[in-house]
Formats: C-alpha cells, sequence, structure tokens
C-alpha cells in the first residue's frame, strides 16, 4: 500500500478517534421525541437527531445516535408503533449518527449507508457496519410509504446521504446543515468546505420541501436551507483570511459573532484541513 494512503487512512483512523472522545466526554442529554408531521417524527438531544417513520409494516429510522441511547431510541418507538424497527439509514459514519447499529442489527434491522460512509468505517474499524449500501440513490419501500436517500457531493464528509419523505415533504440532511450551530469539516474524512454550499445548494435544486430536520439542533424550514448556503459561503470566505496566519491559530482569529453561534463548536477541530484544502 503507498505510503500516502498509509497516512492518510491513519489520519482518520486518529480522527475518528479523537472525535469520539469529544463526544463521549461531553453531558448526556435527555431525548425527546416531537411529532413533525402526521407520518413522522424526530428524536433530539444527545447526538444526531433521529427521524422515525412508523408504517403498518414496521419503523424505518433515519440514523441511532450513539451505542447508550440504543434502548431509549426503542423505548420511544414502541410509544408510537407496535411494529418492529425494520429498516435504518446512516447518513454517515460518525458514531453520534451510527452507534445504535449494533443493536438494531441484532434485532434484526436491515440498515443501508452511502458507500463512501461505510469505506469510512470500514478503515477506521468502526462496530456496526451495514452491509447494504448506495452509491447516488437508494429508495426504500415499507408500508405504502416511499423514503429516498440520495448522494449529492461531499460536504461534512465525503458520504453524506440526504434522505426525503416525498408524501411529507420532509428532508432528513444529516450534518451537511445543523440548526444548533457551526458546521464541522471532517476533512480527514472526505469533507470539503469548498463544496459544502455547492452540496446543499444541490439539495434545495433537487427535493420539493418545507421541513427540514437538521443533523443537530431543532427542526427547521426550507428557508434556514437557503439561508445556510449563504452562510457556509460567508464562513468560508472568513475562514481563508484566517488561515492565511496559520492553521494552528487561525480560529482565534476567525470572527463569527455575527453568525449568531454561541462558539466556534467544532470549527477548530476541522481548522487544519480546512486551511489545507483552501490553500490549494
Amino acid at each position: 500500500m503507498p505510503k500516502a494512503v498509509v497516512i492518510r487512512l491513519a489520519a482518520a483512523a486518529i480522527a475518528i478517534a479523537a472525535l469520539s472522545l469529544v463526544w463521549s466526554q461531553q453531558a448526556r442529554q435527555p431525548l425527546t421525541m416531537e411529532k413533525v408531521t402526521p407520518n413522522l417524527y424526530v428524536i433530539i438531544g444527545n447526538g444526531g437527531n433521529v427521524a422515525v417513520m412508523p408504517t403498518s409494516e414496521g419503523v424505518i429510522l433515519i440514523d441511532d445516535k450513539f451505542a447508550q441511547d440504543g434502548p431509549d431510541i426503542v423505548a420511544k418507538v414502541k410509544t408510537v408503533s407496535d411494529k418492529p424497527i425494520r429498516y435504518v439509514i446512516n447518513t454517515h459514519q460518525h458514531g453520534d449518527h451510527t452507534g445504535g447499529n449494533e443493536l438494531l442489527l441484532a434485532a434484526n434491522a436491515e440498515i443501508l449507508i452511502q458507500k463512501n460512509a461505510r469505506a469510512n468505517m470500514v478503515t477506521t474499524k468502526m462496530p456496526g457496519r451495514p452491509r447494504i449500501t448506495f452509491n447516488d440513490e437508494s429508495q426504500l419501500f415499507l408500508g405504502g410509504m416511499e423514503v429516498r436517500a440520495k448522494y449529492l457531493g461531499r460536504g461534512h464528509t465525503n458520504g453524506d446521504a440526504v434522505v426525503y419523505f416525498p408524501s411529507e415533504r420532509v428532508l432528513h440532511t444529516g450534518d451537511l446543515f445543523v440548526s444548533s450551530g457551526a458546521p464541522f469539516i471532517d476533512s480527514a474524512n472526505g469533507g470539503s468546505i469548498k463544496d459544502l454550499d455547492k452540496t446543499v445548494q444541490k439539495i434545495l435544486d433537487t427535493f420539493d420541501l418545507d421541513t427540514v430536520h437538521p443533523g443537530h439542533g431543532a427542526v427547521a424550514k426550507r428557508a434556514d436551507l437557503v439561508k445556510w448556503v449563504a452562510t457556509v459561503a460567508e464562513l468560508r470566505k472568513r475562514i481563508a483570511k484566517a488561515c492565511e496566519g496559520g492553521a494552528a491559530d487561525a480560529t482565534k482569529r476567525l470572527d463569527i459573532k455575527d453568525f449568531g453561534w454561541s462558539g466556534p463548536g467544532m470549527l477548530d477541530r476541522g481548522m487544519p484541513g480546512m486551511c489545507k484544502e483552501l490553500a490549494q
């Protein structure tokens, strides 16, 4: 194996380990479930948001948070359906979106993920790897409901899928969009600050949607996704300027006060990779 590939794989593994440590050190939040439409719910708190679609033949989930959240997710699903969880679609590989995979696989759920995201899981030896992958698009039909998963390009990682519920006009974005603060670009796993806003614009051009489940934060509207495109474009310009003085302390030079965020969030962790990408 070429030395450059070995170095890249090692960097990705280290990045995943570091992220897992950060996530594990955060205080666990109680999970809450809210009804978004007559046929769709979202579970919020302690990791990535989870979409829940009950059908007459079983339940479809989008993402499943951390491993420790699995039993709580299952309990909340049982309050809206007496059917088993049949399918899970992972929006990407991070552990706050795939941590419940092992539990659900053991309960005979089938899990789908974009092929790049599964490759990232294999590289970093993550548990709960899905058995089914797709490249550009996958459609799921269960109990008279349709769910579409689509890959539109790099952004948060190189394997971010968005999931669309056409009957509800709702889109689940994973971490391509968060309503809780700044974006995180996981460069070690193919993320791109150059491509993020372009990928989100493709989402807007592709789907007829009213409501948005972000990867983290409160349920949003289409207008919030439109605003996110402009926000990311402006943020990229400011990051490029901050990187001119070096990546090590670029976050300290980054002016984000007018974005309304409580702080830089994961920007600092992604800054070295973003500075490197923007310098190319």
